[in-house]
């Protein structure tokens, strides 16, 4: 491929043979055909390939907004002679990077890195590298594709805030499931003693009446699930509400609820990990054509199991009449229902639902401390 100092070599190289015959002007012709043959030469001399192989390793691979990342790329030649100066180039965010290479002797490898954009929330994908070489003066330019894409996700910046409010004390012996984890103090059932059991939990009565040990499985009981609502319409606080959201997931998660965070746009996909919730965040966007809360019927449907304890938390610009109204008829399915308005001149919330507004998450964190304790 020409460069653009190629095109313009080449370009004058026909202009002035041309205009030399035509003028009967040999010079021109000579200084036209010496142009011609460093184009010449520069094909020649591209003719020699460098056997090249990059690895790029993104570190780390998750970060939050306005953390440091970066791109640890080592090159390799792998041929038998020592390559030309290089050029290896990747986009990232419809931007392209460039990191110049010198040249490498056989056999030897080379490592550096560079910066990768975190100043915003976002999943990024990291093309392939390029890895292009020119020769000598810079007429022509070759570039060959290798490696795979790689992933950036940059997680919302998260807030230290207490989880949502359950309505009440944690219960150490609470109802349990096949899914609670062992160690706690919750009687779930039997079950045949297994070396290394500890024998203060053999069921004496059960095992006089089987012939065999039998041993109480406690676990700790089920918690209260946290369903995490964002309302993905389109509003001046949404970046805001995206880091309200990751604070109370965060949150949930570190203080050992289970989560399932929902957003409008997409309200049936949920995401039930503290990893899952902020990789959701890190690419969710907001659209004016969003149906907004009105989705929170479907949501609860999908994400309501009968007889299960869960609190509500909604994460909205200004919610409307609608929005409250909804709130109201799904209040008596939750142990509790908080209503966190992001923006200016919010909407009085209704009886029993509890109502935090700020303009922004760091004036949530703060009002939200002080409203529930921690």
């Amino acid at each position: 491929m020409f460069t653009r100092t190629g095109v313009a070599v080449a370009v004058s190289a026909v202009v002035l043979v041309t205009a030399g015959a035509v003028a009967n002007y040999p010079e021109l012709v000579m200084v036209g055909l010496a142009g011609a043959i460093a184009l010449l030469v520069a094909a020649t001399w591209m003719l020699w390939r460098p056997q090249i192989t990059a690895v790029r390793e993104i570190r780390p691979q998750r970060v939050t907004e306005g953390s440091p990342a970066r791109a640890v790329l080592t090159l390799t030649n792998t041929g038998p002679r020592r390559s030309p100066p290089l050029v290896v180039t990747e986009t990232i965010a419809d931007r392209s990077t460039s990191v110049p290479l010198r040249s490498l002797a056989a056999g030897t490898s080379y490592e550096t890195t560079y910066p990768l954009p975190t100043t915003r929330r976002g999943r990024y994908l990291i093309s392939g590298l390029t890895i292009g070489h020119s020769d000598p003066l810079r007429l022509l330019h070759i570039g060959r594709r290798t490696g795979s894409e790689s992933v950036l996700y940059v997680h919302p910046q998260v807030h230290d805030v207490a989880p949502v409010p359950i309505g009440g004390p944690r219960d150490a012996e609470g109802s349990t499931s096949a899914r609670s984890p062992l160690g706690g103090m919750a009687f779930h059932s039997l079950r045949d003693y297994s070396p290394g059991d500890d024998w203060r939990l053999i069921d004496w009565k059960s095992t006089a009446r089987t012939g065999t040990l039998v041993v109480r499985h406690n676990v700790v009981p089920d918690e209260p699930r946290h369903l995490i609502v964002l309302d993905t319409r389109a509003h001046d606080g949404f970046e805001d509400a995206v880091r309200v959201a990751a604070s109370l997931c965060v949150a949930a998660s570190r203080s050992g609820f289970p989560i399932d965070l929902r957003v409008t746009r997409t309200a049936t996909e949920s995401a039930h990990t503290e990893l899952q919730a902020l990789d959701v965040l890190a690419s969710v966007e907001c659209s004016a054509g969003d149906r907004g809360l009105s989705t929170l019927p479907e949501i609860i449907h999908d994400a309501l199991a009968a007889n299960e304890g869960c609190a509500l938390a909604v994460i909205t610009g200004r919610a409307t009449l609608d929005d409250l109204d909804l709130l109201s008829a799904v209040r008596p399915h939750f142990l509790t229902v908080s209503l966190i308005q992001i923006g200016q001149s919010p909407t009085p919330a209704p009886p029993g639902v509890i109502a935090v507004d700020a303009t922004s998450s760091e004036r949530f964190a703060a009002a939200w401390n002080q409203l529930v304790p921690q």
